[in-house]
């Protein structure tokens, strides 16, 4: 039998929810490993509903649980049902869902708050020694409740101006985590705190070079596990 898999999602578009090819990588990635996966969303209030046309948020609400079960295709259940006993391994896609719904990073930055069934089954897996996959914004999470944790978000400048975001990696260094600089093909694992990060789309790259930089990350949390 595959590798039990639990997937984290925050919603469904890269500007309020989970990046849609982050996902859709991930479990591409997972399925071509034999991974037996469930997904998994918290049942609560998008912070807000951006057009993606216009980049520009609205006045609608919506909720992430509901949003999320479009990446799912329905089959997803809320995050405060999540056993860590009944999983090998977890991993969360990025988006900037992530930075707003899933913690506050989006507004608060290093000072953020975690939601408290993400923290919680962040807690699990680790607690059980169990693997936690991260990508894009989503190692914030990781920085975040493990103070002292290696993570990459790609690299710590603006090389070539494909690392707009790059002073993400000052912030983790500031809650006393290590930033590991790495290119968007590769991951880093942590091997202490079994904690396996990718940039994904922190880096302007071609889609196919997120698609296999999310694959190596799957691929060592599935080694892990």
């Amino acid at each position: 039998m595959g590798k039990r898999v639990a997937v984290v999602l925050a919603g469904c578009g890269v500007f309020d929810g989970s990046e849609i090819h982050e996902a859709a990588a991930a479990l591409v990635h997972l399925s071509r490993g034999g991974a037996e996966v469930k997904i998994f969303a918290p049942n609560i209030e998008q912070k807000d509903v951006v057009n993606h046309l216009k980049g520009s948020p609205t006045e609608e609400k919506r909720n992430v649980l509901v949003e999320s079960a479009r990446l799912a295709r329905g089959n997803i259940q809320d995050l405060a049902e999540l056993k860590a006993s009944e999983f090998d391994a977890v991993i969360f896609p990025g988006g900037f869902g992530v930075a707003k719904n899933l913690c506050s990073w989006a507004t608060d930055g290093k000072n953020c708050t975690v939601n408290e069934h993400v923290n919680s089954t962040l807690q699990a897996f680790h607690s059980a020694k169990k693997p936690i996959g991260l990508c894009c914004i989503s190692p914030v999470l990781a920085a975040k409740v493990f103070p002292g944790c290696e993570v990459t978000v790609g690299q710590d400048k603006n090389v070539d101006g494909r690392f707009p975001d790059a002073e993400t990696a000052s912030a983790i260094a500031e809650l006393g985590c290590k930033h590991i600089c790495k290119n968007v093909n590769e991951s880093h694992v942590d091997k202490a705190n079994k904690i396996v990060t990718t940039c994904a789309f922190m880096c302007k790259a071609p889609l196919h070079e997120i698609f296999d930089g999310i694959g190596t990350m799957v691929q060592e949390v599935l080694k892990l596990a």
